[in-house]
């Protein structure tokens, strides 16, 4: 690490390096943006992903002065490696993503899950902001999940924390196992019953029509009963999944994100749900929706630098 490193501004920048595209924004300490720009990612290019990114720091930076910079990522940083792995985007996967950058932009540079990032977000200034231990959950084309503690992201020893989607259903039902076969490998895994793709599976399984998951919820709005059962049987997997989550972290609060999120009636049906299956007598954690929306990722990612040091 170079010791000629400048020390941070006032304002943090966040950077979210998505599939389809880049978004950059930058925040003030009390979590005013200054900046917000988003471009197309060059796909499969990694060399090009590089200096979209540092191009994105420097239009930044013309408005805000010199910046901590934290990028989160649909992968990890292998703590084996200090490679990527994990990463849907597969052209980060086994490069060293941080050490490119910070020669790049010739600082530190904090990377994170962008999960993670999403429940940092909530818990800094967020749906969930003071609360002690904030669970973050992603329902979109992935079942994504992070772990915010006293304010801190909690990685883990293997950069795995907050993989909940990887975990198999819990409490399986008739019909519910061995289950899908997931791309990690495995099958029944909880993203396969909770994302996207999954309800449109399950549907399709049930009721022979393949439909996508708007479709499905303006059915159950007018009544049709195949799609309503539907809808329950996501209620109910997802409170066995969260109440997993629950007998182990015991979380303050959790906050839901991405385009599942929105699915009516879902936090209220799951949290009385949900209680079956928590070891305990009583269930004082609440669901609550993000406030950051899909914003949450970027500054999240901004909010990687909470202390403003330039120093690991």
């Amino acid at each position: 690490m170079r010791s000629n490193w400048p020390t941070a501004a006032a304002v943090r920048i966040g950077i979210d390096l998505g599939g389809t595209k880049i978004e950059a924004v930058s925040l003030a300490g009390n979590g005013s943006e200054g900046f917000r720009r988003r471009i197309a990612t060059p796909r499969g290019d990694y060399d090009a992903t590089i200096e979209a990114v540092a191009g994105l720091v420097a239009d930044a930076e013309r408005t805000a002065g010199r910046a901590s910079v934290g990028v989160g990522i649909p992968g990890v940083i292998s703590p084996a490696t200090g490679l990527v792995k994990n990463a849907n985007s597969t052209w980060l996967n086994g490069r060293p993503l941080r050490d490119d950058l910070e020669r790049r932009l010739e600082r530190p540079v904090r990377v994170a899950n962008d999960a993670n990032c999403f429940a940092l977000s909530e818990a800094s200034d967020g749906a969930a902001a003071g609360l002690p231990v904030v669970f973050g959950v992603i329902l979109g084309t992935g079942t994504g999940g992070g772990l915010v503690i006293h304010g801190r992201v909690v990685v883990g020893a293997n950069a795995i924390a907050g993989e909940w989607g990887h975990n198999p259903l819990p409490w399986p039902e008739p019909g519910e196992w061995p289950g899908s076969a997931c791309y990690c490998g495995r099958t029944g895994c909880i993203e396969t019953f909770l994302s996207g793709p999954g309800l449109t599976r399950d549907h399709e399984h049930t009721a022979g029509e393949r439909l996508e998951p708007a479709t499905i919820v303006a059915r159950a709005s007018t009544g049709d009963r195949a799609a309503v059962a539907t809808l329950g049987r996501y209620h109910h997997r997802m409170a066995r999944a969260l109440a997993s989550i629950l007998n182990v972290v015991d979380p303050d609060v959790v906050v839901l994100g991405g385009g599942l999120s929105n699915l009516p009636g879902l936090s209220a049906s799951v949290m009385k749900l949900w209680g079956a299956f928590v070891f305990s007598d009583s269930v004082t954690t609440t669901i609550v929706p993000a406030v950051h929306g899909d914003a949450s990722g970027v500054r999240g990612a901004a909010w990687l630098w909470p202390d403003q040091s330039l120093t690991r």
